[in-house]
């Protein structure tokens, strides 16, 4: 049999880029000291099929495969109603976000519920699995542990058992001894997960892989698992917070927009089951500097509480301080209360915080965060029972928010029964719920007309 001639190629990490020479920089993304080398032994190939013609799709058959449904339901939401036999699944995020926990979870229910589960751990030691397996209250009954990073012979104990679900913890860690780089290099990610794929897909087996993420919140390897993987999920949150939101970035059997929101608690990940009505629990009445958001997660609207604090600077520069906003926004909403409502901030320090760890991307908790910094800076409380929704333009116009009605109808459903949109908001029909709608055109008509002037705060004019 002829032998399989190598090729050696040169990849760079944080684009996947190939050249045929080392180079300092790469030419794709313009990275420094990111091209490796990589040894091409000329038989990667993809998924093995035994059709070699086309097939015309009107004649194509659908295999019916029933998931396995778990019994948390913020999880099957995310996956799209369950665990797909024969699937790659993906969950990402930080260190200590509490991937393994939620692995560990699904696979002792895997095991009780169908049937036993391969637990294969190529970071942790089998006393170190069990410690969190007692702390978690499981048994472990029909499920394996395997410490192993070979993926030769994780396959090879996969074939003698053939479970109901494979877990991998992590694709980082596994290696084939057929290639030359290092563990965790692109190469072996690519190809570990490649043959996990082609055996889970073979045998009609749904394999979970953990992934490492880089500081700047991707997956590492760079980005090749994603494109491999059927699903790919990530969990965030903040370290601090119990509070885990977990969000589906890529999924062939279901919604990407569907998000699943956890909490973690001594026994383990357990489902929230109303987001909104945790995240405001411990809100404060009649506290200055604090309104409540409507917000879009995914397809799910959220109620959160919006925080800020303005106290006169003591430094020439006055800080601006954004934890779960972002900062640019925070710059641009503080800049146009100046320019257009006439609130001198320029020597205050400004700090705006979202509570329950949560972290907001839309433009449309600008009103919001304009509101709370007013109400901060009058030393005067909103009302209770008001949402607020829009956009921020940098003339002081609000804008519209996209599904508008989905936000609205979460609030009433939590009693509020005002809700401050654009202008040019279509009328929206809430159900049973009476909820006011108050209609604004300006940043500055919001302002005076939920917070007005009833006294002075450290010297502050507005």
């Amino acid at each position: 049999m002829p032998k399989t001639k190598t090729r050696t190629e040169f990849v760079c990490t944080a684009c996947e880029n190939v050249t045929v020479r080392w180079e300092g920089q790469c030419r794709s993304c313009s990275a420094w000291n990111t091209i490796i080398e990589r040894r091409d032994a000329g038989r990667f190939t993809w998924l093995r099929s035994d059709v070699q013609d086309a097939v015309h799709l009107a004649d194509a058959s659908v295999e019916d495969l029933p998931r396995m449904s778990l019994s948390s339901g913020e999880v099957n939401r995310v996956l799209g109603g369950g665990i797909v036999p024969g699937s790659l699944v993906l969950l990402a995020g930080d260190p200590g976000i509490g991937k393994s926990t939620m692995l560990l979870q699904v696979a002792e229910e895997v095991a009780r519920r169908y049937s036993s589960v391969f637990y294969v751990t190529g970071e942790e030691s089998v006393s170190q699995v069990k410690m969190r397996a007692d702390r978690l209250g499981i048994d472990g009954q029909s499920l394996y542990i395997l410490t192993q990073t070979n993926v030769e012979e994780v396959l090879a104990r996969l074939d003698e058992r053939l479970p109901a679900l494979a877990v991998i913890d992590s694709i980082q860690t596994m290696y084939d001894p057929e290639l030359s780089s290092h563990p965790g290099n692109v190469s072996q990610i690519r190809e570990c997960a490649r043959r996990l794929l082609e055996w889970g897909k073979a045998n009609n087996v749904p394999i979970i892989l953990t992934g490492h993420v880089t500081k700047g919140g991707d997956i590492a390897g760079p980005r090749v698992l994603e494109h491999m993987v059927d699903a790919a999920l990530y969990m965030e949150g903040d370290a601090v917070s119990s509070w885990r939101l977990l969000r589906a970035v890529k999924n062939r059997f279901g919604s990407t927009n569907e998000v699943g929101v956890l909490e973690m608690t001594g026994m383990g990940l357990r489902d929230v089951e109303d987001p909104s009505k945790s995240f405001l629990l411990d809100r404060p009445k009649g506290a200055m500097g604090s309104v409540v958001v409507p917000i879009l997660e995914g397809n799910r609207a959220l109620l959160v509480e919006i925080q800020a604090l303005t106290a006169p600077s003591t430094i020439p520069t006055p800080r601006r301080v954004a934890t779960g906003y972002d900062a640019h926004r925070l710059l641009l909403v503080c800049s146009v209360a100046m320019r257009t409502c006439g609130i001198p901030l320029s020597d205050y320090d400004i700090i705006v915080n979202v509570t329950g760890g949560l972290k907001i991307a839309e433009p449309a908790a600008d009103l919001g965060v304009a509101l709370a910094i007013a109400s901060s800076f009058r030393g005067v409380p909103m009302p209770g029972d008001v949402a607020s929704v829009g956009e921020v333009g940098l003339s002081g116009e609000i804008r519209r928010a996209p599904q508008t009605e989905r936000r609205v109808k979460e609030a009433a459903r939590h009693g509020l029964r005002k809700c401050l949109v654009p202008r040019n908001t279509d009328d929206i029909a809430c159900g049973e719920e009476s909820l006011h709608y108050q209609r604004v055109d300006t940043l500055a008509q919001a302002i005076n007309m939920c917070l007005p002037i009833t006294r002075h705060i450290s010297g502050a004019a507005a």
